[in-house]
Formats: structure tokens, C-alpha cells, sequence
């Protein structure tokens, strides 16, 4: 079985491509994996909300109400066998940082932990542009009742995501730790808007009640690419963000759910190299065309504009 090497990106199945990744090899491992929230609630009627909403499909209801209890219980056996495997290929002191959703990031940070990592924090990104959620219950019920009015399914606008911050336990001191495998510490040698501290709120825009600490907006379509489909883009300021926190320059960063690829552009441009694995061969084209626009725009201009320095 031939081992995978940096700045590369495999078509296939994150379980089993790890396997192919040497032993404590990656020093930071950024992703965003899937959670599977994709089955009808069971107090609704799959037929009944077809025939009320005239041909609307089940995929096409709010998230609160397609979710089955049990799926988080077989995410988080799914996502611990996963991480698992994450936890082999990190280096001793390597941090592990996983995008998450609010109602399952409980489950996530336990199979993390089951796995054997630390949990050192969850990082909270904030952003404005969430989108109300909440739905009229006369679109998926026959009930007719004036009780009802003004009330709708127990959704509010989302407008922030976790980020679950583990670490690799570190062999001996911190210390010792980041001298001999150069992973383990936050770098703090660049301070944030205002001349701030890195946080564990990470915000998009300026707001009254807290200190612009990190402002970091949803990518536009500009920095997506007009072919790109994915539904999660992340932002390449807050990944590149994550990447120099993390790690030194050199650093090798995996991503096992790479997705559009953003990950693999946020390294390429803080000079780290990169592993991505990704299941969905459109999203992995899609990936590999992102990846050699961000080669050829960086060897155009080789002192690429910093970000949120």
C-alpha cells in the first residue's frame, strides 16, 4: 500500500484513505465533515406533508424537521472511529479543529475525546448573514387553530458556527513538545483588529455589545468560483486564520473531508502543504480547479496580500 504524500488531493473514502497517511505526519488537521442531518422528524408525516405541500419534497423541508434523535448517536460513533484515525496520522502536540453545528457539537467534541484528544476549546464564528429557519406550521399541517398564530417550528436565525479545538496529547512538556515536533502553542506574534489577543469568538462584522476582535465575512462568489455547487464553502481568511494559529510555516495540513477545497487553498497560501480527501468526485474536480487557480495567481504574485494581520 503506497503512502500519500503532501500537496495532494485523493478521490475516495476519508476511512480508508487515512490509512495510507503515515503515523504523526500531519500537524494540523482543519475540516468540516458532514453530520448527516437528513431525515424527517417523526412526528411528521412524510405522505402528508407531500400531498399539503403540493409536490414539496421531503429534502426540501427545515432542517429541525428532517433530523432523526438517533443520528446524532450514530454520527458520533461514526465521527470517534474517524477521529481515531485522525488521531494516529497527527503529530504528538497536533491540534485537531473541527467545524461543527450547534446541536451536535456536543457530539462531536465527545467522539473527539473518546478518540483521545484533548478538548482545549470551542471557538465560536460569528456572521451576520444567517437565515431564518423558523417555517408558518400551516405549510405542513392540516390544523386549523388560532392558537397557532404567530407561532412556528422552534428554529431562529443561525448565526454563528462551533468549532471544536482538540489537541494530540503532547509528548512531555508543551514546551518541549513544540521544539521537538514544532506543533502544540497558538501563535500570538500577530495581534487582531484593535490590537486584540487571538479570541475564541471569531466575528464578521463590528457589533455594539462586543470588540471587533475578527472580522471575517462568508466567501463571495469571487473567492467560491462561479462553478463551485458546494453548500458549506468555508472562508479562506478564516481558514488561513486557523492554519497560522496553529502552525509554522512548512506545516502539514490534512483535511479528510476536503469539500471545494478551501482548506488546500488556505494552506497553499500560508505556505503550508496540504492533504485533502474527498468522497464527491464533482466536489473533488471542483477542488482540484481551485487548487491550481490559487498555484497560478500565487506564482504571479508571489507576496500574496496578507490577511486579518
Amino acid at each position: 500500500m503506497s503512502e500519500i504524500v503532501p500537496n495532494t488531493v485523493i478521490l475516495g473514502d476519508a476511512q480508508e484513505t487515512l490509512k495510507k497517511i503515515p503515523d504523526s505526519s500531519a500537524d494540523l488537521v482543519l475540516t468540516d465533515p458532514p453530520y448527516f442531518l437528513d431525515k424527517l422528524d417523526a412526528d411528521w408525516d412524510p405522505q402528508e406533508v407531500k400531498n399539503i405541500t403540493q409536490g414539496q419534497v421531503i429534502k426540501n423541508l427545515p432542517g429541525g424537521m428532517r433530523f432523526d434523535p438517533d443520528q446524532g448517536m450514530r454520527l458520533q460513533e461514526w465521527y470517534q472511529k474517524i477521529s481515531q484515525d485522525i488521531f494516529r496520522v497527527l503529530k504528538p502536540g497536533g491540534f485537531f479543529l473541527s467545524f461543527s453545528s450547534p446541536r451536535l457539537v456536543h457530539r462531536l467534541a465527545v467522539a473527539v475525546e473518546d478518540a483521545g484528544f484533548y478538548i482545549r476549546d470551542i471557538f465560536i464564528w460569528v456572521y451576520p448573514e444567517g437565515r431564518a429557519k423558523a417555517q408558518t406550521l400551516t405549510r405542513y399541517t392540516s390544523v386549523k387553530d388560532e392558537r397557532l398564530s404567530y407561532w412556528k417550528t422552534p428554529q431562529v436565525r443561525g448565526n454563528y458556527e462551533p468549532i471544536v479545538v482538540a489537541q494530540k496529547p503532547p509528548e512531555g512538556k508543551l514546551v518541549d513538545n513544540f521544539l521537538s515536533n514544532g506543533v502544540g502553542l497558538f501563535n500570538f506574534s500577530e495581534r487582531l483588529e484593535g490590537n486584540y489577543f487571538p479570541s475564541n469568538v471569531l466575528m464578521t462584522e463590528k457589533m455594539a455589545f462586543l470588540p471587533p476582535i475578527f472580522l471575517i465575512p462568508k466567501p463571495k462568489k469571487e473567492e467560491r468560483g462561479d462553478f463551485n455547487t458546494h453548500p458549506t464553502v468555508k472562508p479562506l481568511a478564516l481558514l488561513r486564520y486557523l492554519i497560522r494559529l496553529t502552525t509554522q510555516k512548512g506545516a502539514v495540513v490534512l483535511d479528510p473531508f476536503l469539500g471545494s477545497g478551501s482548506t488546500a487553498v488556505a494552506a497553499l497560501l500560508e505556505e503550508r502543504k496540504y492533504i485533502g480527501i474527498e468522497i464527491n468526485r464533482e466536489y473533488y474536480q471542483i477542488a482540484f480547479r481551485r487548487i491550481e487557480k490559487a498555484k497560478q495567481e500565487k506564482a504571479v504574485n508571489s507576496t500574496a496580500q496578507p490577511l486579518l494581520l
